[in-house]
């Protein structure tokens, strides 16, 4: 049957939003223990929970904990490194509690090695020379002014350190590093003689300014003889790890781009590639690796070029980079290696996330677990295609296109398709080229849809992330107005039916645009910033200066956080808007979204406001993926005035008849 034509938004999809929450998962946090695959699974039918999992060599896989166990950790909110495995051993936070909990192979009960208290664990490593756990801690329980001071107009802070426990549970916690705002990653030398972690402090944040120090250990465990290696104010160091044999890796932006170095046998810094890429993504969470060993001499590596993930093998002896002949546009930053293998979260443009394990010498790779539990036909898949777009100041940014797509359906003649331009979050995230579901559940509605790498972004080099410094709310409002009126100059999108959403600091920049632009004609904030100053008196500490270097110095520069406020000029703002919130975000507090609802309903302008008891910063939970995405599409078809073809629940949208 050849295609029928029909009103853009109005086609039916195979693809639902209960099958998006449902039977998808999220994975990620691979960890290698002998013949042994562990990862975490995020199960949204499972109200969001994350579980560990294990395959053994005989490919068996099982799940490791059980419910209600959570294994995810909050330290600096956004928490990764939530496990640690070695030996049959597992070490994991509790999500409830915030306890480390320790589970012997074939023990039927795990049993916490950490008291109860306002004490949160991550990055958690085996120390087995000594028997203990290396990680870091944030006490809460010592928000005392007098012990930490949040600064002016800011409220105390918790305290971050880098302790030693036993690994049983049977004795005293010791901190070994303490005095900086922020640490990560502690690592042990295979010998156990040595040990290295990051540093940073307020204002920076670890992709700006970060430190790499070294230690020996001395003979009572602690650290002695500290110095610094690598990193400062102006280079960003991450991933640092050890070789086989005993040295120091790591990876840097001192060139303008993240690339791998090593330190020598006599402490001098050597280069191991010289890419116009990225090897290194922004740390927003814990233990995020994209090199790893599976040899001596062999390091394995994901990098990113121009917002697309490669991946390669780099000879430490002759410093050489082999690129590998795999189909992958996408890798997350949880690669681990064995010899002659690399196992990784990878995705092309026609297939979903999955765990794979790649053959590094023929480059084949086989699937271990998929994040879908549906097949996809791919006819209704629509490719990513990479935008190059002109933009303000002479300079180009970058996106990805995808085009509506739906074997049944075509658009009409004389119609052009609505565009939804997505923003990422952090702003210093990155949105990759992949297939992802959320994005085929619009373009196969007839939706054009696209992902937007305004100015700030990774992957794109260092100079391209600072485009956003003292500049946020500018310089992403205005690459995304460009980036839609490209698309819209090309032929490719309606003019008139231009859509943006976005999350946390998506939302922001989502806002920003209703308010401050005049490109796009409606909107939709998920747990988006709408008060800026707010948000530097209130938010957590990891991100409680990132402002500082975004918007510039709270509160001497308090009137350039009010003037990009959306909050406080919403007499400019002329467009309808729906808002989505968690009442448990610590991130982005629910009265940020509260205030923009109020305001603009008393504006008289069309909008809705949906909170989600129970989540905190991005949803987790099957039935609010489900209900955020139908809500979405549905405020979309009474302001684009289109009917869909899915049976959705109603949303109160105030204002509306005045539309």
């Amino acid at each position: 049957m050849p295609p029928i034509p029909a009103p853009c938004g109005s086609w039916r999809s195979p693809i639902s939003a209960r099958m998006l929450a449902e039977q998808s998962i999220g994975i990620g946090a691979i960890a290698l223990d002998g013949d042994d695959l562990y990862w975490l699974e995020m199960r949204p039918a499972d109200g969001g929970r994350y579980v560990l999992v294990r395959r053994d060599a005989g490919g068996h896989v099982e799940d490791v904990t059980a419910t209600p166990h959570n294994v995810r950790t909050r330290v600096h909110e956004y928490g990764g490194g939530a496990y640690a495995v070695d030996g049959g051993v597992v070490w994991y936070s509790n999500a409830a509690d915030g306890r480390l909990h320790r589970l012997e192979r074939g023990s039927p009960q795990p049993r916490p090695v950490t008291r109860e208290g306002e004490l949160r664990y991550a990055d958690m490593v085996h120390d087995a020379r000594r028997n203990r756990l290396l990680c870091v801690r944030e006490d809460h329980e010592l928000l005392a002014a007098s012990r930490s001071p949040g600064g002016a107009g800011r409220p105390p802070e918790p305290v971050n350190t880098i302790v030693a426990l036993p690994a049983d549970g049977e004795g005293e916690q010791r901190i070994l590093v303490e005095g900086s705002d922020f640490y990560a990653a502690p690592r042990v030398s295979p010998d156990g003689a040595r040990m290295c972690w990051l540093s940073w402090n307020h204002p920076d944040m670890p992709w700006d300014g970060c430190e790499l120090w070294l230690a020996d250990i001395d003979g009572e465990g602690a650290p002695a003889n500290p110095r610094l290696v690598a990193g400062g104010r102006d280079e960003s160091i991450c991933q640092p790890l050890w070789s086989p044999d005993g040295l120091l890796h790591f990876v840097s932006d001192r060139t303008g781009w993240w690339n791998v170095y090593r330190l020598g046998a006599h402490g001098e810094v050597e280069a191991l590639t010289a890419e116009r890429a990225d090897f290194g993504q922004p740390h927003w969470q814990f233990d995020m690796s994209q090199c790893a060993f599976d040899g001596a001499s062999r390091l394995v590596c994901s990098y990113i070029v121009e917002g697309v993930s490669r991946l390669g093998v780099v000879d430490t002896a002759s410093r050489t980079l082999t690129p590998l002949p795999v189909p992958y546009t996408y890798i997350a930053s949880s690669l681990r290696a064995a010899p002659g293998r690399a196992y990784m979260v990878a995705a092309t443009p026609d297939t979903p996330r999955a765990l794979v394990s790649v053959d590094l010498d023929s480059g084949d790779a086989t699937e271990v677990r998929s994040t879908t539990r549906f097949d996809i036909d791919r006819d209704y898949v629509s490719a990513p295609e990479t935008v190059e777009f002109p933009t303000a100041g002479g300079r180009t940014a970058w996106a990805f296109h995808y085009p509506p797509r739906n074997p049944d359906f075509r658009v009409p003649d004389g119609e052009k398709p609505p565009l939804l331009v997505r923003t990422h979050g952090g702003p210093t995230s990155l949105s990759p080229a992949l297939l992802q579901l959320d994005v085929q559940f619009w373009t196969t509605r007839g939706f054009a849809v696209l992902d937007v790498n305004y100015g700030g972004s990774s992957g794109y080099g260092r100079e391209y992330r600072r485009r956003l410094d003292g500049a946020w709310g500018i310089v992403d409002v205005e690459d995304c107005e460009n980036a839609a009126r490209f698309l819209v100059e090309q032929g490719r999108a309606d003019g008139r039916r231009l859509a943006i959403d976005g999350g946390s600091a998506g939302g922001y920049t989502t806002l920003a645009s209703l308010t401050f632009g005049d490109t796009f004609a409606a909107g939709a904030s998920y747990f988006g910033v709408a008060d800026l100053e707010l948000l530097a008196r209130d938010t957590h500490k990891f991100e409680s200066r990132y402002l500082d270097r975004l918007v510039g110095p709270y509160p001497q520069g308090v009137e350039v956080y009010r003037e990009r406020s959306p909050i406080r000029h919403t007499d400019r703002l002329a467009r309808p808007v729906i808002l989505f919130q968690g009442l448990e975000d610590r991130v982005v507090p629910p009265a940020q979204a509260e205030a923009m609802f109020a305001a603009v309903k008393a504006k008289g302008l069309p909008c809705a406001y949906l909170a989600f008891e129970g989540e905190d910063h991005g949803f987790r939970k099957a039935e609010n993926i489900v209900r955020s995405e139908e809500a979405e599409l549905y405020f979309y078809a009474q302001v684009f005035d289109f009917a869909p073809a899915d049976a959705i629940e109603p949303v109160t949208i105030e204002n509306l008849d005045s539309h």
